[in-house]
């Protein structure tokens, strides 16, 4: 039987006002943003609502807010009966995907999400460093050029063809220079605050392990697919992962293709925008994408999945 996986976007997905619809069209999702904002500390109402874009693209900020409004619309669909056979999320989104899977309450969850922004800005600013997409190259090409320069890692495996590399500034671009010399389509470099996804933000995990550990971590519910291991992991494996994610790489090619062979066929991208949505046709063209990044986005969905 055709299985569905919910999967929930990372750092650049958001947009200005992202949750201000969805809240006001369901008391389910305003409900997420209050908890979160005390949990947090934060004023999520305001952040998801009303903040200009050049205040929401802070890290520390960006983080808690676009995960809070991933569980806003996730929490709408639990409303209506929608529920996953697995889920997966693309880095911060990891946090959202292991509420969907029931593994983390609300509040904890956007707690340390902005834990995690506090530690990945804090970090990025003693190293300061860059990310960028290298565009047309097999991920093994890119992967060697890693290995020749010095001070750049892999950092997010997002579809065939697209990899995003990380490190120091300089590392950085002599990768692009000889990624283009590769015959690479283009390279792109990332509106990003820090070499994330790489050891130069290690010192992001050692803040934020603490936190980690405090939190006692439920069963799953729907299965959680790391985009660390690429595998289903158990419970008593999470903490480790989520302090393991923010020196490792994203492996989202690699976790939506065991997905397909673990028989998922839809993938629902909970949340703003529609990276992920690309993402998954490019990496597997038979399969459905679905976008649920508004209420009229929402009520087609409901149209495919009526509540059981």
């Amino acid at each position: 039987m055709s299985k569905i996986a919910f999967c929930f976007p990372g750092q650049g997905s958001l947009e200005a006002g992202m949750g201000r619809e969805i809240a006001r069209y369901a008391p389910a999702a305003m409900r997420v943003f209050d908890e979160g904002s005390e949990a947090a500390g934060i004023d999520l109402r305001r952040l998801c609502f009303e903040a200009p874009l050049e205040e929401l693209v802070q890290t520390e900020l960006q983080q808690p807010a676009l995960v809070a409004t991933s569980i806003a619309f996730l929490a709408v669909l639990r409303e209506h009966g929608i529920e996953p056979d697995y889920v997966v999320g693309h880095s911060v989104g990891e946090f959202a995907a292991l509420v969907a899977s029931r593994v983390l309450e609300i509040p904890e969850a956007i707690a340390l999400v902005r834990e995690r922004g506090l530690a990945t800005a804090e970090a990025a600013r003693e190293r300061p460093g860059s990310m960028a997409a290298i565009l047309g190259l097999a991920d093994e090409v890119v992967e060697d050029l890693c290995r020749q320069i010095d001070g750049v890692w892999p950092a997010n495996y997002n579809c065939p063809g697209q990899l995003v590399v990380s490190g120091e500034d300089p590392s950085v671009e002599e990768c692009r220079w000889k990624a283009e010399l590769e015959g690479a389509g283009r390279t792109v470099k990332l509106k990003v605050s820090g070499a994330f996804h790489s050891p130069l933000v290690a010192k992001a995990a050692e803040r934020l392990r603490p936190a980690i550990e405090r939190v006692r971590f439920s069963e799953p519910v729907a299965p959680f697919m790391s985009t660390v291991t690429a595998r289903i992991e158990p419970v008593q494996r999470m903490g480790n992962l989520l302090v393991d994610q923010l020196t490792g790489p994203v492996k989202f090619t690699q976790a939506a293709q065991a997905l397909v062979r673990e028989g998922v066929r839809t993938f629902v991208e909970v949340g703003p925008g529609n990276v992920l949505s690309g993402l998954v046709r490019r990496i597997d063209e038979n399969v459905k994408a679905i976008s649920v990044n508004s209420v009229s986005a929402l009520k087609k969905l409901e149209e495919h999945f009526p509540p059981a």
